[in-house]
């Protein structure tokens, strides 16, 4: 359990020496059940899936993820918290600076994450160069489902995973903190960790990535619309709540609740 502030420099410094913990969190209370459990805690758009009921995760606004990340920063006094830029928010360099000047000023988002290629590095080294803590989302990007043609592993070949390497290197060269790669082949992922500096987070990458990161509603069991081959489920939450709520609602219809003591 944490007993500071996670930073920068302290997740940086886990690298080679301790695997580094994620997970996903959308609202202050989750935030708070999470905090110094885990390393980081990611904003995820991945909350336009999980909990808006749509099959991608383009929908999601800037006003929506500014409004989930306040909500998880008032909830976090230990977790380092990363949130995601939605689709369509860095399609330019003055776009993207403009709002992750947003999440700056108006959130307490420890950094910002980005489904890139090689052609965002000049977007990635202008956010770099302001100040700005980014981690470059490699592999497979859900926010490029449709571009892709769906939700495909990525570094299958020679090519691609040469290309995957080149792209993590140039990040790390332009400034970023932390690599995420999500969907890509286990060998390629640990070829890459090995090769950089900063620390890469995985999902769906094998375990040689220097952290790991699931997405909460997988992990707990409340999301079961399907379920991708890297989640390991460590509770039947869905199957807990309905439990219990079908037990709240037995106590209302039998007047076993509120009793004598739980009434004013």
């Amino acid at each position: 359990m944490l007993e500071k502030k996670m930073s920068i420099t302290d997740l940086q410094a886990k690298k080679g020496v301790e695997k580094i913990t994620a997970i996903t969190a959308y609202d202050a209370l989750m935030a708070e059940i999470f905090d110094a459990e885990v390393d980081v805690i990611l904003v995820g758009d991945s909350l336009k899936m999980s909990f808006g009921g749509e099959n991608e995760t383009l929908g999601a606004s800037m006003e929506e993820m500014l409004y989930h990340t306040k909500a998880v920063c008032r909830g976090v006094k230990h977790s380092f918290v990363l949130a995601d830029m939605p689709f369509g928010s860095y399609a330019t360099q003055k776009l993207a600076l403009k709002n992750a000047l947003r999440f700056y000023k108006n959130t307490a988002a420890d950094a910002i994450k980005l489904e890139v290629d090689i052609q965002k590095l000049p977007i990635v080294r202008a956010l770099c160069e302001e100040g700005i803590a980014v981690v470059a989302h490699i592999g497979l990007k859900p926010q490029f489902a449709r571009f892709d043609g769906g939700f495909k592993v990525k570094g299958k070949s020679e090519k691609e995973a040469q290309e995957l390497l080149e792209c993590a290197l140039a990040m790390q060269e332009a400034g970023v903190c932390s690599v995420l790669i999500e969907g890509v082949k286990s060998q390629v992922a640990e070829k890459i960790t090995k090769a950089l500096s900063v620390p890469t987070i995985g999902i769906g990458a094998g375990n040689a990535c220097d952290g790991q990161i699931l997405v909460w509603s997988d992990a707990f069991g409340f999301f079961s619309a399907f379920k991708p081959k890297f989640v390991r489920t460590y509770c039947d939450g869905r199957a807990m709540l309905k439990e219990a709520i079908r037990a709240y609602a037995k106590d209302v219809k039998s007047l076993q609740f509120p009793n004598e003591n739980e009434s004013y």
